[in-house]
């Protein structure tokens, strides 16, 4: 194992509002560390609020088909009050950077979304299951 993984309590403390922001606007290392570290934190996130992987991406198809705007309209953009409020974070902070022009950037939204599904349907089909924090608490 390198010793530079990093842990599910590690990728937990990640400010995902914060990767959005800089992973929408600046791109580059940015955007790399938004789908990379923060799909897998955002998939955490939502996975311990008991959201299932249709769930995200369905969300991530709104964003695509309706536009951002539309999405953080919703009532309730993914199961539950807690998940709920934390994709209302999500979108609102994605949407506060993003021009409503900005296709490219919605587009971009919808991906990072349809990542953070993938990510938890990995999970919760077993295949995932060597991911699993170890004693320890690193990730094996």
């Amino acid at each position: 194992m390198s010793p530079d993984r990093t842990t599910d309590a590690e990728l937990r403390a990640l400010d995902i509002p914060l990767l959005l922001r800089y992973g929408l606007t600046l791109g580059g290392a940015h955007r790399t560390a938004l789908f990379g570290d923060g799909a897998v934190a955002a998939a955490l996130t939502v996975e311990e609020l008991g959201v299932l992987p249709r769930a995200v991406a369905f969300l991530a198809e709104v964003v695509r088909r309706d536009g951002l705007r539309a999405a953080v309209g919703l009532p309730e953009p993914l199961p539950g009050p807690e998940a709920a409020r934390t994709a209302e974070e999500w979108l609102t902070t994605a949407s506060s950077v993003v021009k409503e022009t900005d296709l490219e950037n919605e587009e971009q939204v919808a991906r990072w979304f349809e990542a953070v599904a993938a990510v938890l349907a990995l999970r919760h089909s077993g295949a995932g299951s060597h991911s699993a924090p170890a004693p320890g608490g690193r990730a094996t």
